[in-house]
């Protein structure tokens, strides 16, 4: 038997059966199920023996007993018998089933009575005689027990409808869910009998849950009085219990609050207590709950009955499984436990208005004693549903800062930037902008827009809340201190990389005072010191710093989380390239890329920027190839998860345009390098460091385009302005002066050109070493300068160096590295600037 894309909808059925049983009609509102109907045809069909039930199951008003009909109708040519047993009553089932005895050519219960003539019917039904393709459809069963020992064995086909997930563990089961967003349109459409806008129907869906009761219920009114949408909408949040009562479909047993109120009554004459669970679970959004968050809070704000019930394990497992039975809540495998939106309205409902707002403290108070990020996750859909933006509790507020930190760690920026906004203006608004939770959000909304590169926003946010903090909280406070930390970042973001050094300098110290080395914080401030270092050229420095962090915080063993320990291991590799090793450089990049591809996911922010990191490193090593790769690959995830504005997407570009210009491809490399160098611009400000870096990339493709005098133009005008910012004595300075040497040597200013190489290569000596690859590449180039003037002097003054500064290149770089290979060929070497990210 089976089925075929033709089935479906398959308005054209094939004959009535011989035996045709008090099957229910066709609703002509059927709509979808598609995937349902070739779901339970399989399950039925691969029973190759003894035939096991197959449960159909789900909440009340999910469309159980609909679909079914629905597969009775569609497949009856495939049976000689379909046979409707209403099952909702165990005690009636042994005669429906007896009732069939005369169509089956047995005694009917009226000559044999009713226990003997069920039993010649299983009998029958069990050896296949006078028929083998049968079905029975058991609706609206209950407890299996009620009917082991009545569902038949044999050839045919046995089909049970239930509210209770228990059938899971005794029969095939098919889970049927609400409709598609697809099909709850497709359904208000035919139902209502209008017109309805998408937008409508989708607000209408939205609002019912996508349950087929309630869909029917509202097409229905709607289809009867003209009442439109939005009117639906307000009563719905108004009166959702008397709405719900109006209109019983034909097709269904019971309105929707009376099938609510017929569990209802059913639940507190069984386990009233669960009840308590209900109404809790009811004030949480219709996502799932983590079941464990059912555990006793002793704050004075759970009520008794509920602190009773989760004392008691087995108290609550039994409450939740009779919820379960119910159909009043889903259980998922991963324990979490779920209850649909109008379920919710309707306990609310029912609920005096007077009490909402106890168990609404509730709610907040077994929210706010979850401490683990895996919990945060599972509650994050829950803080706007549950309202606890206007809990002024501690606790409450300390929870909701915690899962927003834990989000803007976790990459999540624009849901942490979101709620964080939104969070700062409710709580502003009640407890006023020198509240010290306030602080705390108003600090952590600042770190969010850091990281989404709005920087003047995060500078005014942070010079307005520093002296607030330490009013309020005091200077050494943990908050205060991190506030601290994060003036230094807006410091290096405006360029001024000095006073960044001085401001974090001084957190470091107030830290190691206030919580000790052994603190995370100090570590974060160590680390953060560290990047200062690095923009004030002191690479050894940088790395002494970052393999400091790094190696307390692996001290922890395993406090600390992975994004921050891989960010202090790629600090050390970052220093390490800058120092010139890019091989080590390398090796470290690749222990990092693989522990953060499988700690964290690829497209973590830290993930990304290690690897940003080694595709530099692999770039300056001379491995081309494998930089492409790489830069290809962060460069579309940073286009992927940020904006083209972003710092961290324009440094990855930049590193792209350097690639490509390696590979030859200069006409590529210079319509990106220039787009980069304008995007800069407006992230960082016209006179940040990083401008006139990235303008010495593009000066440098406009000399190997042939342009040397534009090159000339604009590298005179950075060193200008570097000169002036950071001084002569700063790598980054000197690698334009090492270019602005080159374009004059390509002018033919020969003299001038030394004169600069000259004092660039004493400079650079004493700030990096001599054998640093930057004052290996002044050397290289000052000798191809002292050659070309042709003075016999200068000439012998450039056989010298040359010979001085080979062994370095091999030792340092490698001999087969394109550095030295150029140097060995008599051709010139550049400064490439790669932005580090701040």
């Amino acid at each position: 038997m089976a089925i075929t894309k033709s089935s479906f909808p398959g308005p054209a059925l094939g004959p009535l059966p011989p035996v045709w049983g008090r099957v229910p009609s066709r609703n002509k509102n059927f709509t979808g199920r598609a995937a349902h109907l070739e779901q339970l045809n399989a399950a039925l069909n691969n029973t190759v023996t003894a035939v096991l039930p197959h449960a159909l199951h789900g909440y009340g008003g999910v469309g159980k007993t609909l679909i079914a009909v629905e597969y009775a109708h569609q497949f009856r040519g495939d049976y000689d018998v379909v046979w409707w047993i209403m099952a909702d009553q165990p005690g009636l089932v042994r005669s429906s089933l007896a009732h069939l005895a005369p169509h089956l050519n047995l005694p009917g219960p009226n000559e044999v009575g009713i226990d003997e003539a069920a039993a010649n019917v299983l009998d029958s039904l069990r050896r296949g005689e006078p028929y083998d393709r049968w079905l029975l459809v058991f609706d609206n069963a209950d407890e299996p027990e009620d009917l082991k020992d009545i569902i038949p064995q044999g050839p045919g086909h046995v089909l049970i409808t239930s509210r209770n997930h228990r059938w899971q563990g005794v029969a095939e089961a098919v889970s049927l869910e609400e409709f598609s967003a697809r099909e709850s349109e497709e359904f208000l459409r035919k139902r209502i009998g209008r017109p309805i806008a998408a937008e409508e129907a989708n607000e209408l869906a939205e609002a019912l849950g996508h349950l087929p009761l309630a869909l029917e219920q509202a097409g229905a009114l709607q289809a009867e009085t003209g009442m439109s949408v939005q009117e639906y909408l307000r009563l719905l949040k108004e009166q959702p219990t008397s709405l719900m009562g109006e209109g019983k479909p034909p097709e269904y047993p019971a309105s929707m609050a009376a099938a609510w109120r017929l569990s209802v009554a059913k639940l507190q004459e069984n386990l009233p207590e669960a009840m308590d669970l209900l109404r809790s679970c009811a004030f949480f959004s219709p996502e799932p709950i983590p079941r464990d968050i059912f555990f006793p809070v002793d704050d004075g704000r759970v009520r008794p009955e509920m602190t009773e019930l989760m004392a008691d394990p087995i108290r609550l497992g039994r409450a939740i499984a009779q919820l379960g039975r119910y159909a009043l809540i889903r259980l998922d495998a991963n324990r979490t436990i779920q209850v649909h939106r109008l379920i919710q309205a309707l306990v609310r409902d029912d609920i005096p208005r007077q009490e909402h707002e106890a168990i609404r403290s509730e709610v907040w108070s077994l929210m706010s004693a979850a401490e683990d990020e895996e919990r945060y996750v599972e509650l994050l859909p829950h803080l706007r549903s549950t309202r606890i933006a206007e809990s002024t509790e501690p606790e409450c507020r300390r929870f909701v800062v915690d899962v927003l930190r834990y989000l803007h760690g976790a990459g999540d920026l624009d849901s942490a930037n979101a709620l964080a906004e939104e969070f700062l203006r409710e709580w502003t608004s009640v407890s006023g902008a020198d509240d010290p939770f306030v602080l705390r959000l108003e600090r952590t909304y600042a770190g969010i827009l850091r990281d989404l590169g709005q920087y003047d926003k995060v500078h005014e946010i942070d010079r307005g809340l520093l002296p607030r903090m330490r009013e309020v909280l005091g200077p050494t406070d943990r908050e205060t201190l991190a506030l601290l930390n994060g003036l230094g970042h807006d410091l290096r973001v405006r360029g001024d990389f000095r006073r960044a050094l001085e401001n974090d300098n001084e957190a470091l110290r107030l830290y190691d005072e206030a919580m000790g080395p052994q603190s995370p914080l100090t570590m974060r401030a160590t680390h953060n010191l560290a990047i200062n270092y690095m923009l004030n050229s002191d690479f050894g420095g940088a790395r002494s710093l970052h393999e400091r962090a790094y190696m307390m915080a692996r001290r922890l063993r395993g406090a600390t989380p992975a994004d921050t320990l891989l960010a202090y291991q790629n600090g050390i590799a970052q220093a390490v390239r800058l120092a010139g090793d890019y091989t080590e450089a390398c090796d470290l990049g690749e222990d990092c890329l693989a522990f953060g591809q499988d700690k964290l996911q690829r497209d973590h922010p830290v993930t990304l920027r290690v690897q940003l990191t080694l595709a530099i490193s692999r770039r300056m090593a001379g491995e081309t190839d494998e930089a492409f790769e790489l830069v290809q690959d962060v460069h579309s995830r940073y286009l992927n998860r940020y904006s083209l504005n972003h710092p961290e997407t324009i440094a990855a570009a930049m590193c792209l345009a350097n690639v490509l210009r390696m590979r030859g491809d200069l006409v590529e490399a210079m319509a990106l390098a220039e787009d980069t160098y304008t995007r800069y611009e407006r992230v960082y400000g016209a006179q940040h460091p990083y401008n006139f870096g990235c303008s010495t990339n593009v000066a440098l493709l406009h000399r190997l385009l042939g342009d040397p005098s534009r090159a000339r133009s604009i590298n005179e005008s950075a060193l200008t302005a570097l000169d002036e910012g950071l001084g002569r004595d700063h790598h980054i300075t000197l690698g334009v002066a090492v270019n602005l040497a080159g374009d004059l040597a390509t002018l033919g200013e020969t003299k001038n050109a030394i004169r600069l190489d000259r004092g660039t290569l004493r400079r650079t000596r004493a700030l990096l070493n001599e054998d640093h690859p930057l004052a290996l590449t002044c050397a290289a180039n000052l000798a191809l300068d002292l050659r070309a003037e042709g003075d016999p002097g200068e000439v012998a003054e450039a056989e010298a160096l040359h010979a001085e500064i080979l062994p370095m290149f091999s030792r340092v770089l490698g001999r087969e590295h394109p550095f030295t290979q150029a140097v060995l060929e008599g051709r010139r070497l550049s400064y490439d600037f790669d932005p580090p990210l701040l």
